[in-house]
């Protein structure tokens, strides 16, 4: 790991997740998770903050980076369920299937390098009748603003922890063998070929 991704990159993305339209959407989604609940990249813990607390029974956050799981610990010190912190890829969920009632992602499907095996990690955990709940930035419907999407991804993807512009979410969940039982989209302020999201769940 590079000085970049050590010291530079983690309290960047802590600052670009808490902008207003992003910390909105969190605000749509999350309390939508129920029960024993695996956070796939928590990062900086972004999401504690908008979970139900009477619906959690606790949360699972997965992340590599203990940059970022030191200022999610702060976080997860202020509510009042448990949070406990697995340091590891999201390729490598070490729980036991069939264990979580729901998987949570949130701006993180873009950079995992091998997301259809991540989501299938994820669908293993989940118990039957069990959901996933995402909120994700992806590929654009207008091709004007995909052909700057592929144009930027290169360098965005350097300069932005592994991030892809330009993955078609809805697709990559159905590879990972869920079905998509909701889904909303919209660009949200900001440059558009960084700002279309989806959001919705899939069992």
């Amino acid at each position: 790991m590079g000085l970049y991704e050590r010291y530079i990159l983690p309290p960047l993305l802590n600052y670009a997740m808490q902008q207003k339209p992003i910390t909105y959407q969190r605000k749509k989604v999350v309390p939508l998770a129920e029960g024993r609940v695996l956070e796939i990249g928590i990062g900086s813990g972004l999401n504690l903050a908008h979970y139900e607390p009477g619906k959690v029974e606790k949360v699972w956050g997965l992340d590599p980076s203990a940059e970022l799981r030191v200022m999610a610990e702060k976080n997860a010190a202020e509510v009042p369920f448990e949070v406990e912190f697995i340091g590891l890829e999201a390729e490598e969920i070490p729980l036991d299937d069939k264990s979580m009632d729901t998987v949570l992602v949130t701006y993180t499907l873009c950079t995992i390098p091998e997301v259809v095996r991540a989501l299938k990690g994820m669908r293993r955990v989940l118990k039957p009748g069990g959901k996933l709940v995402f909120s994700e930035h992806g590929r654009a419907p207008d091709e004007s603003v995909r052909k700057w999407q592929n144009r930027l991804n290169p360098i965005w993807n350097k300069i932005g922890g592994g991030c892809h512009l330009n993955r078609a979410i809805p697709d990559l969940i159905s590879q990972g063998g869920f079905k998509v039982d909701k889904v909303d989209t919209m660009y949200l302020p900001g440059p558009r070929p960084m700002t279309f999201n989806y959001w919705g769940t899939a069992s």
